[in-house]
């Protein structure tokens, strides 16, 4: 049957078999959102085997010693730390509350690395004290770990973060360059205070291509750092594997063409006329690229098997001839399939200028990630079962909580063709990665979402949302 809601454009989500089964449960809706509120999260962790497996398998095919670490940033529930462990992956933890919850969920010290880009004295002496390994990413920041391990005790295990001297790397916040870093120990006083057990960067995007020049990059500072006595075990290049949220290529470059094509003033398409950020009929640089072709697996694929300049190497061949294990930090692609938010719609009205609006018990930080949009029509579920009777048809915006008149839950414009009313359900899918948690706001004092963990018509509240589970 066609949906009961789609783009004016489709962006149709590709969707996992839990999520077909849940929208499909109108009364199972109705009574989690009674039960828990509006907005609400709900995860199936089960497609985090699949996705583990995809990156494993690929690694495996060049023979190199690989290991994949959750990025627990991507969302906080405690049960997708229990999975990520259960799969036999580390964690990357971003603060000192989530480090704190890893090591009381029994994450063991050596699964985990703290990769935050700002950290506090409290969260260097925390994971000193547990031997956790952390990724250092400046000077002031070395030289506050050195002083706290100074104090005595087993040396504290770092990796150095790398700043890409290469040109055809744009430039980046994250790390220095290979020889601050090699200036800066050259100085120390306290040689047995720290060891130097790893190389790790972040890369802007998702180019695979990028990843394999500073692979080779990191290898070589590797080798630097190992003529001073330092014996570097792994380079960790961090996240940014790409997935794809949606299987149709030809919706999404249909989108961008007739995007560049909207007049001003025409919101056909988006909420005044809003191009997303682009200025052509390509994707802007603003949002996640949520339709592409090489993803995960095939994609690791490729960088490992990348040769050196002269071609006699591979990036895969590189580190095995080191000993040197390869790791990363997939968050979104990890989660790819392990959530959905659920909202109840509030009200229906129409703008001054007469414009349709949907409104939600929802705010617009509660599915956002930090790009501009997110790019994946949501499904209608009728508050009454889908055989309901028919409404008139209706087209317009989804709005939010927050008392601004830029509140838009997605930017895009929605067709409703049997209607929509006060009571009905509206399911964003595939959330899980980053959509849920990465700047969710409680202002006006508004609850933040629950988060649940769906087995079959079962829910239970994830422990992060139990009493004394961590900062809310």
């Amino acid at each position: 049957m066609p949906p009961l809601m789609h783009g004016t454009l489709p962006l149709t989500a590709r969707l996992e078999p839990w999520m077909e089964n849940l929208v499909q449960d109108p009364e199972l809706c109705k009574e989690l959102l009674g039960q828990y509120g509006s907005p609400l999260n709900v995860h199936d962790y089960s497609s985090m085997s699949r996705n583990i497996t995809e990156l494993r398998d690929a690694a495996s095919g060049h023979g190199i010693d690989f290991q994949v670490y959750l990025a627990r940033k991507a969302n906080k529930t405690l049960g997708a730390i229990d999975k990520a462990v259960a799969e036999g992956c580390g964690v990357d933890v971003a603060s000192f509350h989530e480090l704190g919850q890893c090591l009381q969920r029994g994450v063991s010290p050596e699964s985990l690395i703290v990769t935050a880009a700002v950290k506090s004295r409290a969260l260097l002496k925390l994971a000193a004290d547990n031997n956790v390994v952390l990724s250092l990413d400046n000077t002031d920041e070395a030289a506050d770990l050195l002083e706290l391990a100074k104090s005595g005790g087993a040396p504290v295990p770092v990796a150095l973060r790398l700043a890409s001297s290469s040109p055809e790397i744009p430039p980046t916040r994250f790390g220095l360059a290979a020889q601050q870093w090699l200036d800066f120990f050259a100085q120390w006083d306290s040689p047995q205070a720290i060891s130097i057990v790893g190389v790790h960067f972040h890369l802007n995007g998702y180019s695979g291509g990028q990843r394999a020049l500073v692979l080779q990059e990191s290898m070589e500072f590797a080798d630097a750092l190992g003529q001073l006595g330092h014996t570097v075990e792994f380079v960790d290049m961090g996240g940014g594997i790409p997935m794809s949220y949606l299987d149709d290529s030809t919706q999404w470059t249909g989108f961008w063409e007739a995007l560049a094509d909207l007049p001003d003033g025409d919101e056909s398409l988006t909420w005044k006329s809003d191009r997303l950020g682009a200025t052509g009929p390509q994707p802007s640089n603003a949002l996640y690229p949520y339709h592409q072709q090489l993803i995960r697996g095939p994609w690791l694929d490729q960088i490992l098997a990348a040769r050196n300049p002269d071609g006699s190497r591979s990036v895969a061949q590189m580190l095995t001839e080191r000993g040197i294990q390869l790791r990363c930090e997939p968050g979104r692609s990890l989660l790819d399939g392990c959530g959905l938010t659920l909202s109840e719609v509030a009200f229906t009205k129409q703008r001054s200028d007469g414009s349709n609006l949907v409104g939600l018990h929802m705010n617009r930080t509660q599915c956002r990630s930090t790009s501009a949009d997110f790019l994946v029509d949501p499904i209608l579920v009728k508050a009454s079962g889908r055989h309901a009777p028919e409404r008139s048809p209706y087209s317009g915006f989804l709005v939010g909580a927050y008392c601004i008149e830029e509140e838009l839950i997605l930017r895009r414009r929605f067709e409703f063709p049997h209607g929509i009313s006060k009571g009905d359900i509206i399911a964003f899918p595939n959330t899980g990665g980053y959509l849920m948690h990465i700047i969710e706001s409680a202002s006006h004092q508004l609850p933040l979402a629950k988060n649940v963990i769906l087995e079959g018509r079962y829910a239970v509240l994830d422990d992060i949302d139990q009493a004394g589970a961590g900062i809310r």
